[in-house]
């Protein structure tokens, strides 16, 4: 891979990761303070990713893998994302925004799976030279919330109040056109099973269902699915409570989650090598619980501190336990089933747990608000709980001791 192509790739990803973090921090209280929507209204919104997560192996194996150019289907996607972002910024309630997002989301999450492809099919060794052009996507997400929250302080409590947090959806728009229009200049990635007839069940990694024979992977799955419920909490609430207690430059801080994500993601070696899989799983469930519980009794006054540990623990919540778990499933799975096993994980976590999470984390938001504001730490301390009890779970029929990992 030569310095040129490696310098498209890098901009390929801090613009792909851009787009989200330019809108998708600030989702939760645009709709809530903007758009005056319910907890479940909410849920719904944020629900859109699960239904993006379950359609996305159809778009991909079925027309990217078999038709067309990875990278044409790239820029075709992300340019009409922007209209549809456009549309998003143009919405004035949760009606007339909810089609134009669900829509969104299911042409986004293909992407990700995409500009990985195109990457991948750039690289003699992947598993030495993909880091450095990933963590530009990690920085592209940083930087969007620094725009936002630093220099244009479009979530600051006069600006929410003015509406200006809508502009996130018109930086969001221009950045996808951007990448689409960049898209067509990648390199070129043909599509890799032209020809091939391809099943549904191995679209969706159904054929790595006969791993779940495995009781310790069964269990890993089961946890898997179930301590998605509590992450959901995190993702449609974590900004809306920061502004509500009136945090400085809120989504801001909320990029100290990315920072810990890119750190703890070093340590995961060590971890394996000296704990195993088990305790490495379960550290990041404890994450989660303690997580919660961080947020439910920190506060924006002298209390703040607990609310930037609770934020900074994303790298041991996610790395430990979603990452980790990859890892555990790829080495479950052989060779034959590598990729059916790790599409099967995908749409079990981010298709069907989060969907039932960000259900769950919508009624609950809704049960606990009255005329006098939410009622922010009965919300933190229901998915702390819901973790600890997948922990315990965890701890007591996870027992494999078989596992080879790195």
């Amino acid at each position: 891979m030569n310095i040129a192509t490696k310098l498209k790739l890098s901009v390929m990803m801090f613009l792909q990761f851009f787009v989200w973090g330019a809108w998708f921090v600030a989702l939760g209280p645009f709709l809530a303070k903007n758009l005056n929507a319910t907890g479940a209204e909410i849920g719904a919104v944020f629900s859109t990713q699960s239904w993006g997560a379950i359609i996305a192996p159809f778009i991909i194996g079925l027309i990217a893998d078999k038709y067309f150019n990875a990278e044409r289907i790239l820029a075709i996607l992300h340019v009409v994302g922007a209209i549809l972002m456009y549309q998003m910024y143009n919405a004035a309630s949760v009606s007339a925004f909810y089609p134009y997002v669900l829509g969104y989301m299911i042409l986004y999450m293909p992407t990700l799976a995409l500009v990985n492809s195109v990457s991948f099919n750039q690289m003699a060794d992947p598993e030495k030279q993909f880091s450095a052009v990933r963590v530009w996507g990690t920085i592209g997400w940083i930087v969007a919330n620094i725009l936002i929250s630093f220099i244009l302080k479009w979530d600051s409590p006069e600006s929410v109040t003015q509406g200006l947090l809508k502009n996130t959806f018109l930086m969001a728009g221009i950045s996808s056109l951007a990448l689409g229009l960049f898209s067509f200049m990648l390199p070129n990635t043909p599509p890799k099973l032209k020809g091939q007839k391809v099943g549904i069940s191995q679209l969706l990694g159904l054929d790595a269902l006969k791993l779940l024979k495995d009781r310790n992977f069964l269990v890993f799955f089961v946890s898997s699915i179930l301590i998605c419920i509590p992450l959901a909490f995190y993702y449609s609430n974590a900004s809306n409570y920061l502004i509500d207690l009136k945090v400085e430059q809120p989504l801001l801080k909320m990029t100290i989650g990315q920072f810990s994500e890119a750190a703890f993601i070093l340590a995961l070696p060590l971890f394996f090598k000296r704990f195993g899989i088990k305790w490495t799983i379960l550290v990041g469930m404890f994450g989660w619980a303690l997580r919660y519980l961080l947020f439910a009794y920190g506060n924006g006054g002298e209390l703040s501190f607990m609310l930037i540990l609770g934020i900074a623990m994303h790298g041991v919540c996610y790395d430990f336990f979603f990452v980790a778990g990859q890892i555990y499933t790829d080495s479950k799975a052989g060779p034959q089933y590598k990729s059916a096993a790790q599409g099967m994980i995908t749409l079990a976590t981010y298709g069907v747990g989060m969907l039932i999470g960000y259900y769950i984390a919508g009624l609950i938001s809704d049960a606990y608000n009255s005329t006098t504001g939410h009622d922010w730490r009965m919300i933190w301390l229901i998915p702390a709980g819901i973790a600890a009890a997948v922990m315990v779970l965890f701890i007591v029929l996870f027992n494999d001791k078989k596992a080879k990992l790195l």
